[in-house]
Protein backbone atom coordinates (compact mmCIF):
# COMPACT_ATOMS: atom_id res chain seq x y z
CA UNK A 1 0.00 0.00 0.00
CA UNK A 2 1.33 3.41 -1.17
CA UNK A 3 1.20 5.78 1.98
CA UNK A 4 2.56 9.68 1.79
CA UNK A 5 5.18 9.53 4.77
CA UNK A 6 6.11 13.25 5.84
CA UNK A 7 8.90 14.28 8.60
CA UNK A 8 8.57 17.37 10.43
CA UNK A 9 11.96 18.99 11.13
CA UNK A 10 12.99 22.42 11.82
CA UNK A 11 14.63 23.62 8.83
CA UNK A 12 13.04 21.47 6.56
CA UNK A 13 9.50 19.72 5.74
CA UNK A 14 9.86 16.73 3.46
CA UNK A 15 7.60 14.15 2.30
CA UNK A 16 7.96 11.16 -0.14
CA UNK A 17 5.25 8.29 -1.45
CA UNK A 18 6.47 4.35 0.59
CA UNK A 19 5.26 1.08 0.24
CA UNK A 20 4.64 0.63 3.66
CA UNK A 21 5.16 -3.23 3.61
CA UNK A 22 8.48 -3.24 2.50
CA UNK A 23 9.27 0.13 3.28
CA UNK A 24 10.86 1.52 0.27
CA UNK A 25 10.48 5.02 -1.28
CA UNK A 26 8.94 4.99 -4.28
CA UNK A 27 9.39 8.41 -5.24
CA UNK A 28 11.89 11.55 -5.24
CA UNK A 29 11.79 12.90 -1.69
CA UNK A 30 10.30 16.72 -1.78
CA UNK A 31 11.33 19.34 0.39
CA UNK A 32 10.09 22.46 1.47
CA UNK A 33 12.44 24.82 3.85
CA UNK A 34 10.35 25.07 7.21
CA UNK A 35 8.59 28.59 7.84
CA UNK A 36 10.80 30.60 9.84
CA UNK A 37 8.26 31.46 12.78
CA UNK A 38 7.40 27.31 12.93
CA UNK A 39 4.22 28.33 13.51
CA UNK A 40 0.74 26.41 13.02
CA UNK A 41 -1.23 27.66 10.57
CA UNK A 42 2.35 27.88 8.51
CA UNK A 43 3.52 24.46 9.11
CA UNK A 44 -0.23 22.95 8.15
CA UNK A 45 -0.21 24.89 4.83
CA UNK A 46 3.16 23.55 4.29
CA UNK A 47 1.94 19.64 4.66
CA UNK A 48 -0.78 20.54 2.81
CA UNK A 49 1.23 21.51 -0.44
CA UNK A 50 3.23 18.23 -0.09
CA UNK A 51 0.26 16.34 -0.05
CA UNK A 52 -1.07 18.58 -3.33
CA UNK A 53 2.95 17.99 -5.12
CA UNK A 54 2.07 13.89 -5.08
CA UNK A 55 -1.48 14.41 -5.74
CA UNK A 56 -1.98 12.20 -2.72
CA UNK A 57 -5.57 10.99 -2.03
CA UNK A 58 -4.80 7.79 0.81
CA UNK A 59 -3.61 7.76 4.58
CA UNK A 60 -0.68 9.91 5.64
CA UNK A 61 2.18 9.80 8.47
CA UNK A 62 3.34 12.77 9.78
CA UNK A 63 7.21 12.77 11.89
CA UNK A 64 6.66 15.74 14.57
CA UNK A 65 9.45 17.09 16.41
CA UNK A 66 7.93 17.47 19.88
CA UNK A 67 5.60 14.71 22.03
CA UNK A 68 2.87 13.77 20.86
CA UNK A 69 0.32 11.77 22.96
CA UNK A 70 -2.94 10.63 21.10
CA UNK A 71 -2.31 13.30 18.26
CA UNK A 72 -1.73 16.10 21.08
CA UNK A 73 1.57 17.89 20.90
CA UNK A 74 2.04 17.67 24.99
CA UNK A 75 5.40 20.40 24.36
CA UNK A 76 6.33 23.02 22.12
CA UNK A 77 9.87 21.80 21.84
CA UNK A 78 11.71 23.69 19.07
CA UNK A 79 8.47 25.25 17.65
CA UNK A 80 6.70 28.11 18.14
CA UNK A 81 5.01 28.06 21.67
CA UNK A 82 1.48 27.90 19.97
CA UNK A 83 2.04 24.21 19.37
CA UNK A 84 1.78 23.31 22.95
CA UNK A 85 -1.43 21.63 23.21
CA UNK A 86 -2.49 21.62 19.89
CA UNK A 87 -4.44 18.73 18.61
CA UNK A 88 -1.67 18.41 15.47
CA UNK A 89 -3.76 15.38 13.73
CA UNK A 90 -7.13 17.30 13.38
CA UNK A 91 -4.76 20.48 12.59
CA UNK A 92 -3.06 18.34 9.62
CA UNK A 93 -6.34 16.51 8.65
CA UNK A 94 -8.29 19.74 8.27
CA UNK A 95 -5.00 21.20 5.84
CA UNK A 96 -5.53 18.28 3.72
CA UNK A 97 -8.81 16.57 3.78
CA UNK A 98 -6.92 13.28 4.36
CA UNK A 99 -6.56 10.94 7.53
CA UNK A 100 -3.41 11.53 9.51
CA UNK A 101 -1.57 9.92 11.82
CA UNK A 102 1.06 12.12 13.80
CA UNK A 103 3.91 10.40 15.87
CA UNK A 104 7.09 11.71 17.81
CA UNK A 105 9.74 12.19 14.38
CA UNK A 106 12.26 10.28 16.67
CA UNK A 107 9.28 7.47 17.24
CA UNK A 108 9.08 7.42 13.31
CA UNK A 109 12.96 7.10 12.39
CA UNK A 110 13.01 4.28 15.12
CA UNK A 111 10.26 2.71 13.68
CA UNK A 112 11.58 2.53 10.31
CA UNK A 113 14.72 1.54 11.70
CA UNK A 114 13.39 -1.39 13.73
CA UNK A 115 11.40 -3.10 10.97
CA UNK A 116 13.42 -2.09 7.43
CA UNK A 117 16.75 -1.31 9.09
CA UNK A 118 19.70 -2.36 10.87
CA UNK A 119 17.48 -2.98 14.03
CA UNK A 120 15.85 -5.54 12.89
CA UNK A 121 15.52 -8.55 14.80
CA UNK A 122 17.66 -6.61 17.68
CA UNK A 123 15.96 -7.65 21.35
CA UNK A 124 15.87 -5.77 24.37
CA UNK A 125 16.23 -2.26 25.13
CA UNK A 126 17.25 -0.53 21.65
CA UNK A 127 17.51 3.42 21.78
CA UNK A 128 17.39 5.45 18.52
CA UNK A 129 18.97 8.91 18.64
CA UNK A 130 18.09 11.58 15.97
CA UNK A 131 20.30 14.40 15.81
CA UNK A 132 19.32 17.33 13.53
CA UNK A 133 18.17 20.67 15.44
CA UNK A 134 17.11 18.88 18.09
CA UNK A 135 17.95 15.52 19.71
CA UNK A 136 14.82 13.37 18.97
CA UNK A 137 15.15 10.02 21.07
CA UNK A 138 13.28 6.45 20.26
CA UNK A 139 13.05 3.62 22.38
CA UNK A 140 11.60 -0.21 21.30
CA UNK A 141 11.57 -3.03 23.80
CA UNK A 142 12.27 -6.15 21.39
CA UNK A 143 11.22 -4.26 18.83
CA UNK A 144 7.83 -2.84 19.87
CA UNK A 145 7.59 1.04 20.30
CA UNK A 146 7.53 2.44 23.50
CA UNK A 147 6.89 6.11 22.45
CA UNK A 148 8.04 9.72 23.78
CA UNK A 149 11.19 9.22 25.30
CA UNK A 150 12.35 12.62 25.26
CA UNK A 151 16.00 12.20 26.36
CA UNK A 152 16.72 15.42 24.64
CA UNK A 153 14.75 16.94 27.03
CA UNK A 154 17.23 16.42 29.94
CA UNK A 155 18.42 18.98 31.95
CA UNK A 156 22.50 20.08 31.39
CA UNK A 157 24.32 22.91 33.55
CA UNK A 158 22.61 26.25 32.11
CA UNK A 159 20.44 24.49 29.71
CA UNK A 160 17.05 24.04 30.04
CA UNK A 161 17.72 20.71 28.01
CA UNK A 162 20.98 19.19 26.63
CA UNK A 163 20.08 18.84 23.58
CA UNK A 164 20.51 23.17 22.80
CA UNK A 165 24.31 22.14 24.33
CA UNK A 166 24.91 18.73 22.14
CA UNK A 167 22.31 18.82 19.12
CA UNK A 168 23.50 19.09 15.54
CA UNK A 169 22.32 22.90 15.72
CA UNK A 170 24.93 23.62 18.45
CA UNK A 171 27.91 22.32 16.25
CA UNK A 172 26.38 24.71 13.73
CA UNK A 173 25.81 27.92 15.85
CA UNK A 174 28.80 27.76 17.56
CA UNK A 175 30.76 26.73 14.53
CA UNK A 176 32.06 23.57 16.13
CA UNK A 177 34.50 20.82 14.78
CA UNK A 178 33.18 17.20 14.70
CA UNK A 179 35.74 16.36 17.11
CA UNK A 180 34.39 19.17 19.48
CA UNK A 181 31.00 18.64 18.88
CA UNK A 182 31.91 14.55 19.51
CA UNK A 183 33.08 15.31 22.88
CA UNK A 184 29.80 16.92 23.87
CA UNK A 185 27.71 14.23 21.69
CA UNK A 186 29.38 11.53 24.19
CA UNK A 187 28.26 13.45 27.17
CA UNK A 188 24.74 13.02 26.21
CA UNK A 189 25.33 9.45 25.59
CA UNK A 190 26.54 9.27 28.98
CA UNK A 191 23.25 10.49 30.46
CA UNK A 192 21.66 8.06 28.18
CA UNK A 193 23.71 5.22 29.06
CA UNK A 194 23.22 5.78 33.04
CA UNK A 195 19.20 6.28 32.60
CA UNK A 196 18.15 3.79 30.90
CA UNK A 197 21.28 1.12 29.78
CA UNK A 198 20.23 0.02 27.03
CA UNK A 199 21.54 -2.95 25.38
CA UNK A 200 22.36 -0.45 21.70
CA UNK A 201 22.28 2.51 20.57
CA UNK A 202 20.97 3.63 17.01
CA UNK A 203 22.12 7.14 15.10
CA UNK A 204 19.78 8.78 12.94
CA UNK A 205 19.60 12.54 11.54
CA UNK A 206 21.68 14.49 9.34
CA UNK A 207 24.89 13.98 11.40
CA UNK A 208 24.52 10.32 11.40
CA UNK A 209 25.80 10.12 7.82
CA UNK A 210 28.96 11.63 9.20
CA UNK A 211 29.48 9.12 12.07
CA UNK A 212 33.09 8.43 11.01
CA UNK A 213 34.24 11.65 12.00
CA UNK A 214 33.29 11.52 15.29
CA UNK A 215 32.89 7.86 16.38
CA UNK A 216 36.25 8.01 18.04
CA UNK A 217 34.84 10.34 20.36
CA UNK A 218 32.24 7.85 21.27
CA UNK A 219 33.83 5.68 24.75
CA UNK A 220 30.32 4.09 26.11
CA UNK A 221 30.21 0.72 26.64
CA UNK A 222 26.66 0.26 25.44
CA UNK A 223 27.06 -0.46 21.40
CA UNK A 224 26.24 2.82 19.31
CA UNK A 225 25.72 2.22 15.44
CA UNK A 226 24.56 4.65 12.52
CA UNK A 227 21.06 3.67 10.66
CA UNK A 228 21.37 2.87 7.31
CA UNK A 229 18.24 4.59 6.12
CA UNK A 230 19.81 8.23 7.62
CA UNK A 231 17.58 11.10 6.64
CA UNK A 232 14.88 8.58 5.01
CA UNK A 233 14.11 6.80 8.09
CA UNK A 234 11.84 9.33 9.22
CA UNK A 235 9.76 9.65 6.11
CA UNK A 236 9.69 5.87 5.96
CA UNK A 237 8.69 5.37 9.91
CA UNK A 238 5.82 7.71 9.66
CA UNK A 239 4.28 6.11 6.55
CA UNK A 240 4.34 2.83 8.20
CA UNK A 241 2.56 4.33 11.38
CA UNK A 242 -0.12 5.56 9.58
CA UNK A 243 -1.09 2.21 8.13
CA UNK A 244 -0.67 0.01 11.50
CA UNK A 245 -2.29 2.70 13.43
CA UNK A 246 -5.11 4.28 11.47
CA UNK A 247 -7.54 0.93 11.96
CA UNK A 248 -6.40 1.61 15.81
CA UNK A 249 -7.91 4.86 16.09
Amino acid sequence: MEVLGIDIGGSGIKGALVNSVTGEILTKRYRIPTPEGRKPKEMAAVVAKIVKHFDHKGPIGVGFPTVIKHGICKSSGNLDKKWSGMDVKALFSAATNLPVTVINDADAAGYATMNYGIGKGKKGLVIMITIGTGLGSGAFWDGELIPNFELGQIPYKKYKKIELWAADSAKEREELSYDQWGKRFNKFLKYVELIVAPELIILGGGASKDFAQYKHRITIETPVIAAELRNSAGIVGAAAAALHQTPKE
